[in-house]
């Protein structure tokens, strides 16, 4: 059986204090998940323009629904800007293991290979926060997907990057599950995030011109690799979103003509599908 959420809980402020000394972490140890999370999501670190997408990512309820833990291992998956990884990186900072299964700086795409180098860069400026990330694996399926030893981790963690792998193929898409489930522990979880298409619709057609994926797929999907399915959340769902538009129209990208973007702003970011899968 799983569990869907509707429940929404307010954000409490919090201030994460950096440690001055070289071997203490940013976190004290007998703080709660909650009030870490709160601290990383509230964290001086984090641009506004940032913080100001939270309230269409809810990055800790969902972060809690996954049920992560601060001594986890957990692996997220082409982090892109690290938008999470400003999140991620302090929470597991002093007891867990942070692994970035990230864009290669030597893609062959112009435009990811920019996304990279602006990554690690990122990564370079704030050791204070990023410098504990335990590794950095290259990741660009369908060629590089290995994520690492057999049940090694935790968790594995995917927001909004269904599509991409989608976009070069079913199998592609397929072949990242069962590289998410090689890689976690018995009882391992693996949340996922993704821009959401209408019920039953066309997956392929959706993932290619809207850059949306229905959830009966991906649900279907996430069984057939072997997962089961723990968890159906609807905390980054967006009712104002009609599912019928390339969401990058959306914010905070706002691709669309100008004439569009009050409407834009108006509906905010994507409806999202939010799932917790289980290995067993």
């Amino acid at each position: 059986m799983f569990h869907r959420v509707h429940t929404l809980f307010p954000l409490v402020a919090g201030t994460l204090l950096i440690a001055v000394s070289a071997s203490a972490g940013p976190v004290a140890a007998s703080s709660s998940t909650n009030t870490l999370l709160h601290q990383a999501v509230n964290g001086g670190w984090r641009s506004p323009a940032h913080k100001a997408r939270d309230r269409y990512r809810h990055p800790v309820r969902t972060l809690e629904f996954f049920g992560i833990k601060p001594d986890m291992t957990v692996i997220e998956l082409e982090p892109g800007a690290g938008w999470f990884t400003e999140i991620l990186a302090p929470f597991l900072y002093a007891h867990g293991h942070l692994i970035e299964a990230a864009t290669p700086v030597d893609s062959h795409s112009k435009f990811m290979r920019r996304m990279a180098s602006a990554y690690m860069e990122k990564l370079k400026t704030d050791p204070a926060v990023y410098g504990h990330i335990e590794k950095i694996i290259p990741f660009a399926p369908p060629g590089q997907i290995n994520l690492g030893a057999d049940d090694s981790a935790d968790m594995v963690l995917t927001f909004r990057n269904l599509h991409d792998w989608m976009n070069q193929s079913p199998a592609t898409l397929a072949r990242v599950f069962k590289a998410a489930y090689a890689v976690l522990k018995p009882g391992g979880v693996f949340g996922v995030t993704e821009h959401r298409a209408k019920p039953f619709a066309n997956a392929v057609e959706s993932s290619r011109e809207l850059h949306r994926l229905p959830e009966d797929y991906v649900i279907e999907l996430g069984l057939k690799t072997g997962f089961r399915l723990a968890g159906v959340s609807e905390i980054n769902a967006n009712p104002r979103d009609p599912e019928n538009i390339n969401v990058h129209r959306l914010p905070p990208d706002l691709a669309g003509p100008v004439s569009e973007h009050a409407k834009m702003l108006a509906i905010g970011e994507s409806d999202r599908m939010t799932l917790k899968f289980i290995k067993p």
